[in-house]
């Protein structure tokens, strides 16, 4: 079966002049001449992305779109009309996303975060920016300590707000974040904690003493590139600290405390040396 909005794997069928006619044995579908491969034979199989044309009609392409079936993405609005904001997804048709689907009015030319849907009376791939109703907290499928696949979605005061696995929603803390991020980020993280409510805490760094051992790397490394002398201590201030180690200053008093038990820092009152 030609599933809508995702690559397909289909044979070749025929050429005409418009282009090859590409089958899966039950229906058939266009790849445009301009999508022909340099060398091919009928009978073999291509990769395609589907999706429908301007006249509606289910069609083949070799693009890759910005973003696929039930995924999200941060795309460019091209323009908007009395019906929606249509948005820039790679292909020649772009997205649509009607007004019923956008969290506030778009403007044209500014980037959102969208998800893309197959909506079931008309057939058509659809955008929302209406985030929340496509993620679920109710039946969580990640664990405290997982490596985890996160979005960035927006950012408020409180922290950086993620999608978790294209599937949930998660919350990094500020006061926790050493990076700059932006909206559609892509990034790697670790689920830090569930709460019974459903809420999920992320963390960049990962949980318990993986998280110590990377970081202990990190001191490590920096004290060989300063010359084996940190000029840092329990008493820096945490932006100092952030400034050089680019952690918390509880990552780096932990941290410390592990490596000076493994006897592989010294630490004085002028800072730590490595051993």
């Amino acid at each position: 079966m030609i599933t809508i909005g995702t690559f397909n794997k289909l044979k070749i069928d025929r050429r005409t002049n418009v282009g090859l006619f590409l089958t899966d044995g039950n229906q058939d579908i266009l790849l445009p001449k301009k999508y022909l491969p340099k060398v091919f034979e009928l009978g073999d199989e291509l990769d395609v992305f589907v999706y429908l044309d301007q006249e509606e009609r289910p069609v083949a392409t070799t693009l890759e779109p910005y973003i696929f079936l039930n995924e999200f993405a941060l795309l460019k609005v091209n323009y908007v009309n009395n019906f929606g904001a249509f948005m820039d997804w790679g292909l020649e048709k772009d997205l649509f996303v009607p007004f019923r689907e956008q969290a506030r009015p778009m403007t044209e030319g500014k980037y959102y975060m969208i998800y893309m849907y197959l909506d079931e009376k008309t057939n058509r791939l659809v955008g929302s920016s209406k985030l929340n109703q496509f993620l679920n907290n109710d039946d969580i499928t990640v664990s405290v300590g997982e490596e985890v696949d996160l979005i960035v979605s927006h950012i408020t005061t409180a922290g950086i707000n993620v999608i978790i696995n294209e599937k949930h929603k998660g919350l990094m803390y500020e006061n926790e974040v050493f990076e700059d991020f932006r909206t559609g980020d892509r990034i790697i993280g670790y689920i830090k904690n569930i709460r019974p409510d459903g809420k999920i805490d992320v963390s960049r760094n990962k949980i318990g003493f993986e998280k110590v051992s990377d970081t202990s790397l990190k001191i490590l490394k920096e004290l060989e590139l300063s010359g084996g002398f940190l000029g840092l201590n329990d008493h820096s201030h945490p932006d100092e600290i952030k400034s050089v180690l680019g952690i918390s200053k509880k990552a780096f008093k932990q941290t410390i405390g592990v490596l000076y038990k493994e006897k592989k820092i010294i630490i004085k009152e002028n800072g730590i040396y490595k051993v």
